[in-house]
C-alpha cells in the first residue's frame, strides 16, 4: 500500500512539474525582458545591427527584451583561441533575435551553445564518391547549424556581414533560420507554422519558388537570392530569409508571393526599414 502511494505521489510530482515548468519559464523570461537595458549594450547593437535605428520604438524594446532572454539562456564558447567578448555576444544575439522579433519560435529551444571561431574553420566531411566508395574531405566552413544544441559561426564573417548588410548574405540570419527549421527535428525548409492551414500554402509557394531558383541557376541567370539556395529546400529557406531581411525591396519586386509568405511567417515587413 505504501509503495503504491509513493508511486502515485511521484507521478503527481512529475505531472505537476510538467504543467508548472512552462509557467515558471514564462515568468522568468518576462522578468528578464523587463530588466533595464544597459546604454552600452544599446550602443553596441547600433554598431552591429544596421537596421536597429530603423525599427520602431516598440520593436526596439521587444528586441532588447528578446536579447536579454537569449543571453541568459545560451552559452557562448570561443574556439581556436578566440576570447569571446560582450560585443560578440550582443552582435550575434541581436541579429538572431531579429528572427523572433514578433514572437516567432521559442528562443530556439534546442539550441544550447554558440561556438565562435576567429575566422574560417575546417571540418572533416565524409562524401560518397561512387558505388561503395567513401571519401573524407577537409572542408572550409563559415557557419553551420546542428539539429541538436549547437550553432557554429565565424566571427570574421559575422563582422563582414554587419558591414555589408544589404548584400543578401548573413551567416547569423542563415544559421538561425536553420534553427527555426530544425525545431521539429527535421531540416526540410518547413518551420513550425501557426496553423495547420498554413502548411499547404507554404508548400506550394516554397516549391514553386525553389524550382524557379534551381532553373535560373542552371541557366546561369542572375538572381536576387544566392545560388546556394538551390542546394536543397532547407538551404532555400535559409537563403530566402537572408534575402528577406537584407534585400526586401528586391525580393518583394521579383518574388512577391515568397515575400508575402515570409512576411506572414515572421510577422514583419522589412521594406519599411529601408
Amino acid at each position: 500500500m505504501v509503495q503504491t502511494i509513493i508511486v502515485f505521489v511521484i507521478i503527481g510530482l512529475i505531472i505537476t512539474g510538467i504543467l508548472v515548468s512552462p509557467i515558471l519559464i514564462k515568468q522568468r523570461r518576462n522578468r528578464l525582458k523587463h530588466r533595464p537595458f544597459p546604454p552600452l549594450w544599446n550602443a553596441i547593437i547600433e554598431n552591429n545591427l544596421p537596421v536597429y535605428l530603423h525599427l520602431s520604438p516598440a520593436e526596439r524594446r521587444r528586441l532588447q527584451g528578446h536579447i536579454q532572454v537569449f543571453l541568459a539562456e545560451k552559452q557562448f564558447i570561443g574556439c581556436g583561441g578566440l576570447q569571446v567578448t560582450e560585443e560578440m555576444k550582443l552582435a550575434i544575439a541581436a541579429v538572431a533575435c531579429l528572427l523572433l522579433l514578433n514572437e516567432r519560435g521559442e528562443y530556439f529551444p534546442k539550441l544550447r551553445s554558440i561556438l565562435i571561431y576567429p575566422s574560417t574553420y575546417f571540418v572533416n566531411e565524409t562524401v560518397a564518391t561512387g558505388n561503395y566508395i567513401v571519401e573524407e574531405r577537409r572542408v572550409a566552413r563559415l557557419g553551420e547549424s546542428w539539429t541538436h544544441d549547437q550553432v557554429i559561426l565565424s566571427w570574421e564573417q559575422v563582422q563582414q556581414d554587419t558591414r555589408d548588410w544589404r548584400d543578401g548574405h548573413n551567416v547569423v540570419l542563415h544559421e538561425f533560420a536553420h534553427q527555426l527549421d530544425q525545431e521539429d527535428g527535421k531540416a526540410e525548409g518547413v518551420p513550425i507554422l501557426q496553423r495547420k492551414s498554413d502548411y499547404p500554402v507554404w508548400a506550394q509557394v516554397m516549391a514553386e519558388e525553389y524550382q524557379q531558383l534551381c532553373n535560373q541557376v542552371q541557366r546561369g541567370v542572375k538572381t536576387v537570392m544566392d545560388s546556394y539556395g538551390a542546394t536543397n529546400p532547407a538551404e532555400f529557406f535559409a537563403v530566402a530569409t537572408e534575402t528577406f531581411f537584407e534585400k526586401p525591396q528586391q525580393l518583394l519586386k521579383q518574388h512577391p508571393a515568397l515575400y508575402e509568405l515570409l512576411q506572414r511567417y515572421y510577422q514583419l515587413d522589412p521594406v519599411q526599414w529601408v
